[in-house]
Order: C-alpha cells, then structure tokens, then sequence
C-alpha cells in the first residue's frame, strides 16, 4: 500500500487539494492528484484530475453525507474517495497551508489542541482566510481524529528579517502586542528559494527579488535563500494593488471615510479587501487577462497602476538588499502575462535589467539578455509540494501510531 500526503488550501467557498504519493526509502514526493470542492455554504460539487491533466472526477456533491459544517461534508467526500478510489492509497498525514501563524509558529508544526486555539486568536489579523484554514484542520480532527495533521505558515518564511524590517513607527507597547510587519505568501517564496539555486546558479543564492503575481500579490527580496524584506505587513492588505485588495493606502484614507462618509468599520473592510484593487481601479474585473484584453480607459488605468507599483517596490526591495542579481516572476499573472513582465522589466533598466522579448513571450524560464546585469526568470511556484515536504518531515511510526483529536 502506497502512503499518500494529502494538501489541504481551504477557503470559505472551495477547498483545493493535492495529493502526493511518498515513495522509496527516501520518502520522494509525486503529486498524483489535485482537484478542489467548490460551492462551499451552497451547492458543493467535486472535481478531481490526475497527474496528466486528466478530469477524474467531477460531481455534484448530493444529500447529506455527515452532519456537521459544509467543510465538514466536503472533507468527508475527499477522504472517502481517496481511499475508495483504489486500494493502495492510504492518507497518513495532511498538510494544510495556514495564512497566519504570528510571532509564536515560525515552523510547521504538528497540530494539537492547544496551538490551534493559539491560531484561533490571529484570525482577526487574517480574516478572509485563517477561520477557513482552522475550520478544514477542526473538520478532519473530528472526522478523522488519528491522522496527523500539519500546520504550515505564509508568515513563518519573513521570521528571519532583521527586528528593525518587522517594525511600525508606533508606541512600543502597541508593538508589543504583536502589531507588526509579518509578511505572507511565505509558502511561495520558501518553495522559489528552495529551487533557484538548481536553476539559475550561484545567483541564486545571492540579491534576489522574487514578485508573487496573482489574485493576491507581493514580493519579496530575499538573499542566501532567506527574506529580508517584503511589501505585506500586518495583514494580507499592504503592498501591491491586489485583485480585490487596494495594497498599501493612507491611513488617513481610512480615518476620513470613518469620520467624514460616515462608513462602518464592516463597510470599510469589506470596501479594502473586496472592492479595491484592479476591480476597483478598473470597474471592470479582478481578472488581469479580461483587462489585458479591454480597450477601456479603465481598465488600462488598472494595468498601469499596476506596473508602476510594482516598479516602486523592486527599487524598494533592491534598496534592502543593495541591489539585484535575480528577479523571478511568479504565479497566475507572474507566470502567464508577459505583456505585465514586460513592461516591469522595461521599467527597470536602471537596474540594468534587459529583456530579451522571445524568450519572454514563450514563457523563459530565462527571459533576459545575456548581457542584462540581473538576470530575470519566469519560474511556476509550488506551495503544494512545499507543504507536503513540510509535512513529511513530521512523519514516524509514532505519529503514524496515534495521534490525539483535535475537535
């Protein structure tokens, strides 16, 4: 029988999944399946593809399966399946990627009773994601209260920046009380720095600025495979123009839209996290390949603000670090508009930056010139298999033995 990892994402409408065969005495990691449960607090419906790109699955999730929360139902199906599907799988352990894990949880870390609660408590600093995240790892303790469950942080990655990088200018004893700059999109950044070396060289190990484009976005300026600094801060809100999100705002902004327009808190937050970013700026979409495609002053507003903060926090970062010798693009815009790249790399050719516009437009993985003083990559990140290797390491016979619930 083939030991599976199974990779939990959970979110308040889907939960998306990977699962990773672990094989020889090595412990290799193979991603063999991924797929999502959509419809979370409505209609849920099942799809499943392997690892050739294949639907395996895709069905409508129909009457009650176990009572509980819709997390709960889903997750249910999932295990059911994995272990229905054929007889030599057999979960050992889960993984699950959890936003937040503040100043305590620097590691992955085994999950129990008492460091769960302790993650409950920064759900306010992450809310559009870490109550979910919780709610997935509640959910299998209850169906499943013998399986190893491991808790892997966005956050943990920034812990090795310098104290004066994580600081806000505020009085010391609100800083005290853990308002900070924490960083995310850890996971990310943890899976780039592990590869890069293999790819680009010794570079790769040097000044390196990795940008993480996608729904959410950030970046991160790392060196000797570590963060020295990144645009999100105290939530998942600071930085760069989001999809949904606005990024870095005044705070006077907030203050005045409080005292003066009369808004509540809800409506302000609701207004940062969900109707802001490309949506806002454009009208239009979240989506960057439907403003790409528009000819709407709106939406190249969108695209432009887009591009100009991105080009503010390179020369940012490349401050931090002092200069530049590698800059990566990743995830869903990083990875697939090259228009985006290229107008960035253009807009940095006072770094010395030189594209090479054919290798861009096939995707690179190198799409600089030769002769360009940082070299520039398109490199497809992998939070999955970083989770899962996370995960495996916890693995023993005393962990496979008996592992307490967690309800």
């Amino acid at each position: 029988m083939t030991d599976v990892i199974l990779v939990v994402n959970a979110g308040s409408s889907s939960i998306k999944f990977s699962m990773f065969t672990v094989s020889g005495q090595r412990g290799g990691l193979a991603e063999s399946f991924r797929g999502q449960i959509e419809g979370i607090g409505s209609d849920l419906r099942f799809v499943v593809t392997d690892a050739d790109g294949r639907r395996v699955v895709d069905q409508a999730i129909v009457g009650p399966r176990v009572s509980g929360s819709d997390h709960e139902i889903a997750l249910s199906v999932l295990l059911e399946w994995i272990t229905g599907y054929t007889d030599r799988f057999r979960v050992v352990a889960v993984g699950h990627r959890v936003v937040h894990g503040g100043d305590r949880f620097t590691a992955p870390v085994l999950v129990d009773a008492a460091n769960l609660d302790q993650l409950e408590k920064l759900a306010p600093l992450a809310p559009l994601h870490q109550p979910h995240n919780l709610a997935a790892i509640r959910a299998i303790g209850r169906i499943a209260p013998r399986l190893a469950q491991v808790a892997c942080f966005d956050t943990a990655f920034h812990r090795t920046q310098e104290a004066v990088a994580q600081l806000y200018a505020l009085p010391r004893d609100l800083s005290a009380t853990g308002i900070k700059r924490y960083g995310f999109h850890g996971l990310s950044y943890e899976y780039i720095a592990s590869v890069l070396p293999g790819i680009v060289g010794d570079a790769g190990s040097g000044r390196v600025v990795v940008a993480h484009l996608g729904n959410g976005c950030s970046m991160c300026a790392i060196r000797e495979g570590k963060s020295v600094a990144t645009t999100m801060g105290f939530t998942a809100l600071e930085g760069l123009p989001m999809g949904t999100r606005s990024g870095a705002i005044d705070p006077g902004v907030i203050l005045y839209l409080l005292t003066e327009r009369g808004m509540r808190v809800d409506d302000v937050t609701d207004l940062l996290y969900h109707r802001s970013g490309l949506l806002g700026v454009s009208g239009i979409s979240n989506d960057m390949r439907q403003l790409l495609a528009s000819n709407a002053r709106e939406a190249t507003d969108a695209v432009d603000l887009f591009v100009y903060r991105i080009g503010r926090e390179l020369g940012s970062l490349a401050a931090a670090l002092g200069g530049i010798d590698v800059l990566v693009f990743t995830a869903g815009i990083g990875e697939h508009a090259a228009s985006v790249r290229a107008r960035v790399c253009e807009n940095a050719a006072w770094l010395g930056v030189r594209l090479d516009p054919a290798t861009n437009l096939d995707g690179g993985p190198r799409i600089s010139t030769g002769d360009s003083a940082a070299s520039v990559w398109v490199i497809p990140t992998n939070e999955e298999l970083m989770i899962a290797t996370h995960t495996l390491a916890f693995l023993s016979p005393s962990i496979r033995g008996n592992v307490g619930a967690v309800a």
